[in-house]
């Protein structure tokens, strides 16, 4: 099922602020370097499109103002194709790997007193980012240091 540009977008973004942002993660999920990325590219990239666009207009002149838009409109899409990655990356069922070690951290967390009831079928990348985020707030340190 092919989703909408916009929906995947917002997609990326609901993932991004679901995953949990611990350095912990970084060396073994890339979302930490992606989410990273594409914050500094929503902040500083608009900024960037707007230098470019007047800086190559004010030195080339006005008949390169169509190559100006191109390059402002590429600079512009780069924090965006952060967020269909994102997006794309919620929905991705987890390897079989994943998902085995997924459901052992799960049933480890219910033994230490977690109670939410598990998500059905295939877990997803989405429902990792819930349950790792689950275990940082809810968990001890003691608890997660020796899972990761």
């Amino acid at each position: 099922m092919h989703k909408s540009m916009i929906s995947q977008v917002q997609l990326g973004r609901d993932y991004a602020k679901a995953w949990p942002m611990h350095k912990e993660l970084a060396p073994i999920f890339p979302e930490y370097r992606v989410i990273k990325a594409t914050e500094l590219g929503i902040t500083i990239m608009p900024i960037l499109a707007i230098i470019t666009l007047f800086t190559q207009t004010s030195t080339l002149g006005v008949e390169y103002l169509p190559q100006s838009i191109a390059m402002a409109l590429l600079i512009l899409s780069l924090p965006v194709q952060g967020l269909l990655w994102l997006g794309k990356r919620a929905q991705t069922p987890l390897s079989p790997p994943l998902s085995t070690w997924y459901h052992e951290l799960y049933q480890k967390m219910v033994e230490h007193g977690y109670d939410v009831r598990l998500a059905g079928g295939k877990p997803r990348y989405q429902e990792l980012a819930t349950l790792l985020n689950d275990m940082f707030e809810k968990m001890d340190k003691a608890f997660t240091k020796e899972q990761l």
